[in-house]
């Protein structure tokens, strides 16, 4: 790992948290579903030295460039696998994996990727991307913008940013495209600025939601998630734990949906009645993680 790489470290959340509800035992095997920068995945090795992790992550980067360290400090007991945690299934079975102790998932986006990924950061100008992985995957953000009809824009802002101008917004899109393509962050985010009515009490920048709303349209987050939480309760041992780290409303509801679903249907056991949060000592630390909400469940019997 390089210096410049270095800076990029992202401070995985909730630690303490995350350790208490995986519930570690010797000789365990638990699945990192989002390696990003390894944090967690250092953590549970370093909680419990006679486990065994494997750490997945659909950005090769992200396991190139923090994977070769943590594999040197943990011989033998970290396996390193690409892929999109929605396939879980397919990729633990190709990888010959048929029973695991506990999984963690930690859907924020890593700041490896909005620092190094391009379309990702508002306040970085670069091209309009959004992928995740490139290099498996063709539709761009500026793609989207540049196919998409003012409505189906208005209900994209609307849906997967909660976004309360998004009319506006999706109806100056289309004006500005009449008379170029837009093809970066920049260029996004000053229309969204133009489009909207300036409060200066808002904490984030006015573009923030739109660019919610794309990145996740790009890589179907919320599809994945689905896909992903499905197949992690069919994998897990009985007694085995799943914890879900979300950091916006419509990841949160997905998976309080998802466990109160198979709660009722007496597949799970939902050990967080109120969704967890970060303490003020973790706040004071590490102000990311004021957004963070952990959710997690016992899995109760063969799914």
């Amino acid at each position: 790992m390089n210096n410049e790489e270095k800076k990029f470290y992202h401070k995985p959340v909730l630690i303490d948290e995350v350790l208490e509800y995986l519930d570690l035992k010797p000789g365990g095997l638990y699945l990192d579903a989002t390696f990003g920068s390894g944090g967690h995945t250092r953590a549970i090795l370093e909680r419990e030295p006679e486990c065994n992790v494997i750490s997945l992550d659909w950005d090769t980067r992200a396991l190139d460039t923090y994977g070769p360290e943590l594999m040197e400090l943990f011989p033998g007991r970290l396996r390193l696998v690409w892929g999109n945690f929605a396939l879980l299934y397919k990729i633990l079975k190709k990888e010959k994996i048929f029973n695991i102790d506990g999984i963690l998932a930690d859907f924020g986006t890593s700041q490896i990727q909005i620092t190094q990924r391009s379309g990702f950061s508002v306040f970085r100008d670069t091209p309009l991307d959004m992928r995740m992985s490139p290099p498996h995957q063709k539709l761009t953000a500026a793609q989207v913008l540049k196919d998409s009809s003012e409505e189906k824009l208005r209900e994209l802002f609307w849906q997967l940013g909660e976004e309360r101008y998004a009319r506006q917004i999706a109806r100056a899109i289309l004006e500005e495209r009449k008379k170029r393509r837009i093809r970066t962050t920049k260029q996004l985010a000053e229309i969204v600025e133009k489009a909207v009515p300036r409060n200066r009490k808002q904490k984030i920048h006015p573009a923030t939601r739109v660019f919610q709303a794309l990145r996740i349209f790009v890589n179907k987050e919320l599809d994945n998630i689905e896909s992903f939480l499905a197949a992690s309760c069919r994998v897990i041992n009985p007694g085995g734990r799943l914890v879900c780290i979300s950091f916006h409303s419509l990841e949160d509801r997905i998976v309080k949906s998802v466990f109160k679903e198979k709660e009722d249907a007496g597949q799970v056991k939902i050990l967080t009645k109120k969704v967890v949060t970060a303490s003020d000592e973790e706040l004071e630390r590490n102000p990311s993680a004021r957004s963070a909400k952990l959710r997690a469940a016992e899995i109760l019997g063969d799914l």
